[in-house]
């Protein structure tokens, strides 16, 4: 029996951040939040250390990949462009203006998830190693952005915390597609100690 796609262990800790990014969405949906939120990060420590899982199989060929790309760009949809924003219209961004920024937090992700593809696509086939720079908002800031709104919520009165929960896909759906440089930070070789 055969079947398509690369089975190893390049990939284990892509399809983790999926199944965690869909049990926040389960969380959600059942108004639990805060497991919803947990979810969501561990989507995003996944995702952190996915490619420096990959890389460590030397001999992988330009197939597999091309496959880890997409997959993970496919993954980090469900992950980080729709598991937001399931979260946020069960916490009550579920106004017309609400459900538009929702609508429009999860395009852009996908739009920059799409461009990523391509840029990395491209970028394989003349150097090796990692991008040195992000364009645009990585989609995985999500793990970091709307886990510190959760935690500091009970700080900030609930008028205005629901402007913010209105107004955060809008923003950070903008900086997704907005044309500008961040850094890229190699886990990899900051795991590995210089002797």
């Amino acid at each position: 029996m055969k079947f398509i796609g690369f089975y190893n262990y390049t990939v284990v800790l892509t399809y983790l951040s999926l199944v965690s990014g869909l049990f926040g969405i389960k969380f959600a949906h059942e108004g639990r939040g805060g497991l919803a939120i947990l979810c969501l990060v561990i989507s995003g420590v996944c995702d952190m250390f996915d490619g420096v899982v990959a890389r460590t199989k030397k001999n992988r060929t330009a197939d597999e990949k091309n496959f880890g790309i997409q997959l993970d760009s496919l993954c980090d949809v469900i992950c980080f462009g729709v598991t937001p924003a399931i979260i946020l219209y069960f916490s009550g961004v579920n106004t017309a203006l609400g459900i538009a920024g929702l609508i429009f937090y999860s395009l852009c992700a996908v739009i920059r998830l799409a461009f990523f593809n391509v840029l990395e696509t491209k970028r394989q086939t003349t150097e090796s190693g990692c991008a040195k720079s992000y364009r645009g908002l990585p989609v995985t800031s999500s793990a970091i952005i709307f886990p510190f709104f959760y935690v500091i919520s009970p700080l900030i009165p609930c008028d205005i915390l629901r402007v913010i929960y209105h107004a955060l896909p809008f923003v950070v759906g903008f900086f997704f597609i907005f044309d500008f440089s961040i850094p890229k930070i190699d886990i990899g070789k900051m795991l590995v100690r210089k002797k």
